[in-house]
């Protein structure tokens, strides 16, 4: 995610963007029903739980929440202004992180709003301070590629114009190569941002058009297995199914019209299900290895179990708050060190590519919580 400050310095000197990779236009009952699993998230304005990919996924779609969205800017604007203006530091933990920043930004623009004098001043200079701190921690290719196809349009550094162009191709075979027989880019939850990219690249080519038909093949056929539930991964998904990515905000149309979202009205079942499922939780990889069953109602998540076991065993675990939902940070009292997470693996050996607040366990399985290096 911190690629997106270096996309979003360089957002206001470019020019309009040619689309090579093209996504042709979807079915608008899909995109409703995507748009609409956002709208219960919008509700959501706790300082933790604002997400501004939410407000900018949808004005770069044909989609608008109404008098909601424009309440849910007004949220973002008094949490990020009171937390990046505050000369008081002692609380550096509750301040917005690099790609939180960006994305802000990324919002005010999305809105027309092109930040400038004292207080703009000041968040760019944050975000600059960011890049210098970051730089060296950017491993996410795609965004890393939107920003090196601003750099490439710019006149911002024309001495380093070779450089970021060879580096931009670089990172587009990289991503083409990471290309799963199924269509993905790597996996389907990192596909949205790869075809940002892709969408912007100026060079048109058989093997990229291949590829992004393919993509777009493989991300229908997630949608229809309801693979997309997290906000993050729908606001990165939105725009692509409009022919649009974040370099489009260079120059936003803020007068286009967008259909109204209405709330999606639940049919109830007609199938029988279980009331509970049993689920085995196993911890191996520290000194105290755990094994408990835990039984939860039908349709939680992996975080519902988490917290079912810490009420009934000596189960302990911390999470952490990110635009993406609550990642482990510590289980059973310990921490991951700088390099090393807690991996989430359905039984014996299968990597969840979702995070616990997302996945679903079925009735049986047996989930892992693993300390891995990277």
């Amino acid at each position: 995610m911190g690629c997106l400050g270096a996309l979003l310095f360089l957002l206001g000197g470019l020019g309009a963007l040619a689309q090579i990779c093209e996504i042709t236009e979807v079915d608008s009952t899909l995109l409703e029903r995507l748009g609409q699993r956002l709208l219960p998230w919008m509700d959501r304005l706790s300082p933790e739980q604002l997400n501004p990919s939410i407000y900018v996924g949808l004005r770069l779609s044909s989609l608008q929440a109404g008098a909601k969205e424009a309440h849910y800017l007004h949220s973002l604007k008094l949490s990020y202004q009171q937390s990046l203006l505050s000369n008081d530091n002692s609380d550096s933990e509750a301040k917005p992180s690099m790609g939180q920043l960006a994305l802000y930004l990324l919002a005010l623009r999305a809105n027309c709003e092109f930040v400038g004098g004292r207080k703009g001043g000041r968040l760019v200079s944050q975000l600059k301070r960011f890049l210098e701190d970051e730089k060296g921690a950017i491993d996410t290719l795609a965004m890393a590629g939107l920003a090196f196809s601003c750099l490439e349009l710019s006149n911002l550094n024309p001495n380093q114009r070779n450089r970021s162009t060879v580096a931009l191709r670089r990172v587009q075979e990289k991503i083409l190569k990471a290309q799963t027989p199924e269509g993905h880019f790597g996996n389907v939850y990192s596909t949205p941002l790869a075809l940002q990219l892709l969408m912007a690249s100026l060079r048109p080519t058989v093997e990229l058009g291949t590829a992004c038909l393919k993509a777009k093949a493989a991300l229908l056929a997630s949608l229809q297995h309801k693979a997309f539930q997290n906000p993050l991964m729908i606001s990165q998904l939105l725009p692509i199914l409009n022919q649009k990515s974040y370099v489009d905000l260079i120059s936003p149309d803020c007068e286009a019209p967008r259909v109204l979202l209405e709330p999606a009205t639940e049919t109830p079942s007609q199938t029988q299900v279980p009331e509970f499922i049993h689920v085995t939780l196993k911890v191996s990889s520290i000194f105290s290895s755990y094994r408990h069953s835990v039984s939860v109602p039908v349709s939680s998540s992996l975080e519902d179990v988490l917290k079912k076991a810490q009420e009934h065993s000596r189960f302990r675990y911390g999470t952490q708050a990110s635009l993406s939902g609550p990642y482990l940070t510590s289980v059973m009292g310990k921490k991951a060190g700088e390099r090393e997470f807690w991996q989430l693996l359905r039984a014996p050996d299968t990597p969840l590519l979702q995070g616990i607040a997302d996945y679903r366990p079925r009735d049986g399985e047996a989930i892992e919580l693993r300390l891995v290096g990277w």
